[in-house]
């Protein structure tokens, strides 16, 4: 009888703790809207996230190397101006129908309120060696005799040692985003928050008025969003 009420209270007490974790990270939080979890400047993470960058660039410097973030939190308002600038610039310069011009943004952008740059726990890296590099968000120059290749190749080497993993590796099977050779989650922390934020009404999330062509954001495409570029990430993220 003893032994049973001590799994009880075990059982109990981790469900509370789950439960407790999935309401701290309340939606506001998890859209970009509000976060009073963050450390930094100009530059903001989540504050584990931030201490284990921190221990990650002290290591790779000793090796020579000098991580930089160039994107770390975003907040609501950053993607949606980012949203709406691409979708005025794809429909207008570039002549593109709504649904053509949303397909071509969300081949690397997220529609505002889903990125997991919200978080704080996702970060986009170069060798900040290179000052004057412009475009540096490019897949080539993280290859083989490309200017990024030798800090990717610490990254695949180290990176996964403080907890950050690829968040839209390379694997041909994979839908949704573009493979993004710069983009870490520190999966810690950054599996708590998907997990969370896949349990919320993202069809909702993602249906504001205030965005530029939400007016085609069908039930079909909503659904194959979330399946494809939601949820179809690196499998050690989930």
């Amino acid at each position: 009888m003893k032994i049973n009420l001590i799994s009880l209270i075990i059982v109990f007490f981790l469900f509370c703790n789950k439960s407790y974790c999935q309401k701290i990270m309340n939606l506001d939080q998890l859209i970009g809207l509000n976060n009073n979890n963050l450390i930094g400047d100009s530059i903001k993470l989540e504050s584990e996230t931030y201490y284990a960058f921190k221990k990650m660039q002290i290591a790779a410097k000793k090796d020579g190397f000098n991580l930089k973030i160039i994107s770390a939190y975003r907040d609501y308002e950053r993607q949606k101006l980012i949203w709406n600038n691409k979708y005025k610039k794809f429909t207008e310069e570039y002549s593109l129908n709504p649904n053509e011009a949303i397909l071509e943004i969300i081949r690397f952008s997220t529609i505002p309120g889903t990125s997991r740059h919200h978080w704080g726990t996702d970060i986009d890296i170069i060798d900040g060696n290179y000052p004057d590099e412009n475009d540096v968000l490019i897949s080539k120059k993280f290859e083989k005799n490309g200017i990024f290749f030798k800090i990717k190749s610490w990254m695949d080497e180290n990176s996964e040692k403080f907890g950050f993993y690829l968040t839209y590796n390379n694997d041909i099977n994979r839908k949704g985003f573009e493979y993004e050779p710069w983009h870490y989650s520190y999966r810690p922390t950054s599996i708590k928050y998907y997990n969370a934020f896949i349990n919320n009404d993202i069809e909702k999330i993602i249906k504001n008025p205030d965005l530029k062509g939400h007016e085609f954001f069908t039930k079909s495409f909503i659904d194959k969003y979330i399946t494809e570029n939601i949820m179809d990430i690196n499998p050690d993220l989930k």
